[in-house]
């Protein structure tokens, strides 16, 4: 089946979409089970256009940003009164490398590290900083977040566009790294996540709008947001209530059984 005749059902749509919540928020790469997910099912969406395949996952990002900002509402609105010249010099170089990679290595991601063996690459690289950041002890208060906190937390989120690294893991990394405690180093994570998927649903949206959406998955797009708002909303809740700060080391031990179980199955195969 050539690309111009592949398509993405409502049903698949909207499991991808429930996939990106709890897969997104917690540090375990939503990039990488989206990669993993049709792969594995023999699915045709993996024949989609490598541009339109990104724009679908930027899409159910867009559904789980929607979530957060109504989860973490209390948060959101404390940041925007609170807003100052550290928290902009934050936000604003947490937000640098991560468009600066993307802008610059858009077809490569799109086209060249969308497979499996990249995945696992991803997901065994990650989970070797994460158990390495789980050890540090830190006590810096979320607040005293600056630029360079920013830099930082940025760079991570460049490294998270290679698919199985994780937006949320390589950003808790790099909270931990530099000093914050463990809660801090999580909300953090979340709050330079929305600046990030704003960007690029609006830089997805324009192209879009210039190629145009084909008829057939206009459908299947707003499901997929639906499922992703859904997932990301209950997911959300929950790591609020439950998990935030909690220690990394049961995602280290669920990435490498991922891991392991992709290579054992792509051998078989």
């Amino acid at each position: 089946m050539s690309r111009d005749d592949a398509t993405l059902g409502l049903g698949e749509a909207l499991a991808y979409g429930l996939l990106q919540g709890p897969t997104e928020l917690l540090p375990v790469s939503s990039s990488g089970h989206l990669v993993l997910a049709p792969w594995v099912l023999g699915s045709d969406f993996v024949k989609l256009d490598p541009e339109l395949r990104k724009s679908f996952e930027v899409a159910l990002h867009a559904g789980t940003a929607a979530a957060l900002v109504i989860v973490l509402r209390d948060e959101v609105f404390e940041a925007v009164r609170d807003l100052d010249g550290r928290r902009v010099g934050m936000i604003l170089s947490s937000l640098a490398p991560a468009a600066a990679a993307a802008l610059s290595l858009e077809k490569i991601i799109e086209g060249k590290l969308s497979r499996p063996e990249i995945v696992v690459v991803g997901l065994i690289a990650g989970s070797a900083a994460m158990a390495w950041a789980d050890g540090l002890k830190g006590s810096r208060p979320r607040g005293d977040a600056d630029w360079r906190d920013g830099l930082w937390l940025g760079f991570a989120q460049a490294l998270a566009l290679v698919p199985g690294v994780s937006r949320s893991g390589s950003t808790i990394v790099a909270a931990r790294a530099r000093g914050f405690d463990p809660l801090s180093a999580s909300e953090l994570s979340m709050h330079v996540a929305l600046p990030v998927i704003a960007g690029a649903t609006v830089l997805k949206g324009v192209r879009l709008k210039q190629r145009g959406l084909p008829v057939g998955m206009r459908a299947p797009f707003a499901v997929g947001i639906l499922g992703a708002f859904v997932s990301s909303f209950a997911s959300a809740r929950l790591i609020a209530s439950k998990n935030r700060g909690r220690g990394l080391m049961k995602y280290v031990i669920y990435r490498l059984l991922l891991a392991a179980g992709v290579t054992v199955f792509s051998r078989r195969r």
